[in-house]
């Protein structure tokens, strides 16, 4: 008879769980339940009223600040922006670079355009009419929400560095997090369990993290490999690093929800911080299912590329922490508005972050701005291409796996002047008849 992966799947969480061992660490629980139509409408309630509060402190601008151009910056694998407003004012973001050397057309042609001399301070009603121009709403996602973040991100450094202010206090009045302790994460998916607990460990050392993250599954219900990875995993990671360790696991859409339940079971058993996307992120319903069948909280938003997506999963209390993308979900201002609808439920944030360019660099300013931030928040590594100074920061871990938000204006970093030099400009021109597409 031929094994299914079904079969390995139940094989293996059986003897993992046959061994299991209940940790001493206590992790909070969420309690998830079906909600009455009165506690569901109450939901909706707070989190519409979240999502009609403006996020950009427009009232620090008292005058226009209108844009005069935009360039779009390349170098090799360097994707930079640079806007300059009618006054002198300028500001510079770093790109996802993985992303951007393919959606670059898009930042010229659909994105950059729109926003040619309009006064910024209307910076989120400019933003959601970028969607209109020239039906950019037809490639939501990553497609246009890369190049309106990279923009969005300079746009804000322009802002800081006019009011001597860091990104974070131009999304909040304070500062909230003004130092972050991060988890250690291992990207690693097809190695063995033995593999994958000596690198946690090599960077554990490094990184001094008093947290860590490893990979569930096969990602996208692709077929585990090693096939019983993941039911051997769970104990080992616990029996290796200890109780005190806070450790969490990223499935990636690894299973369906009746594979996602008992391994989810197996997680709490061994007292696991959160579970992220245990089925395709979205997959609501199987979403929901498997939420209601676990205490451990569940973590989504990735790849969820809508903030009425976010409110619904928010409503049912399908999710537990939510994980917008600062590239990937389209900015800071779009960000905001799903961590205040968390923090109303009373959720958790902890954004993902995009591996290239400088992404942890924006994470952390988002971060220090939000009032639900999660105890600790993923640290990819470095971007040692880019040479930058920070005055404010030495961007590393300390000892006890803790990193200082940068201080000063906009980003807080300073990129070598004669690098930025080296870039090719993609100039932008604004089309002078423009007619709205169907």
């Amino acid at each position: 008879m031929q094994t299914t992966r079904r079969d390995l799947f139940k094989t293996g969480l059986a003897t993992a769980a046959a061994a299991a061992l209940p940790a001493s660490a206590a992790i909070p629980r969420h309690t998830h339940r079906t909600l009455s139509a009165t506690e569901l409408e109450a939901n909706y309630t707070k989190l519409n009223a979240e999502l009609a509060r403006p996020v950009f402190r427009r009232e620090l601008f008292p005058n226009p600040v209108v844009l005069d151009s935009i360039e779009l910056l390349h170098y090799k694998n360097s994707w930079l922006c640079r806007v300059r407003s009618t006054n002198g004012a300028e500001g510079i973001s770093i790109s996802n670079a993985q992303q951007m050397k393919s959606l670059y057309p898009i930042f010229v042609d659909r994105v950059a355009p729109f926003f040619l001399g309009q006064d910024v301070r209307d910076l989120e009603r400019l933003l959601d009419l970028s969607m209109v121009y020239q039906s950019n709403y037809k490639a939501t996602g990553l497609a246009v929400f890369v190049p309106l973040a990279t923009l969005e991100f300079a746009i804000l450094d322009l802002f800081g560095k006019m009011s001597n202010r860091s990104i974070g206090l131009l999304i909040s009045d304070k500062i909230h997090n003004p130092k972050i302790a991060v988890y250690q994460a291992n990207g690693e998916r097809y190695i063995s369990p033995e593999e994958t607990i000596a690198h946690l460990k090599r960077d554990v050392a490094i990184s001094h993290a008093k947290a860590i993250k490893f990979k569930l599954g096969g990602r996208m219900s692709h077929i585990e490999t090693p096939p019983d990875r993941s039911a051997r995993l769970i104990p080992m990671v616990r029996e290796t690093f200890g109780d005190q360790m806070v450790i969490s696991a990223d499935a990636n859409g690894s299973y369906t929800p009746e594979e996602a339940i008992p391994i989810g079971k197996l997680m709490q058993q061994y007292k696991y911080a959160f579970y992220e996307e245990p089925v395709p992120f979205d997959n609501y319903d199987g979403l929901q299912q498997v939420a209601d069948a676990l205490e451990i909280p569940i973590a989504l938003g990735e790849q969820e590329p809508s903030t009425w997506n976010f409110r619904h999963v928010l409503a049912h209390n399908a999710v537990g922490i939510v994980q917008q993308d600062m590239f990937y979900f389209g900015g800071m201002c779009r960000c905001m508005k799903v961590a205040r609808m968390a923090a109303v439920l009373n959720k958790q944030c902890i954004p993902h972050i995009s591996s290239t360019g400088l992404g942890y660099l924006y994470m952390m300013h988002f971060v220090s701005a939000i009032t639900n931030s999660g105890p600790y928040h993923e640290f990819k590594e470095f971007n040692n291409d880019l040479p930058y100074k920070c005055a404010t920061s030495t961007l590393r871990s300390n000892a006890d796996g803790v990193i200082t938000v940068p201080t000063g204006p906009g980003v807080g970093v300073e990129i070598d002047p004669d690098y930025i030099k080296k870039h090719e400009v993609m100039k932008v021109i604004k089309p002078a008849n423009f007619k709205d597409a169907e």
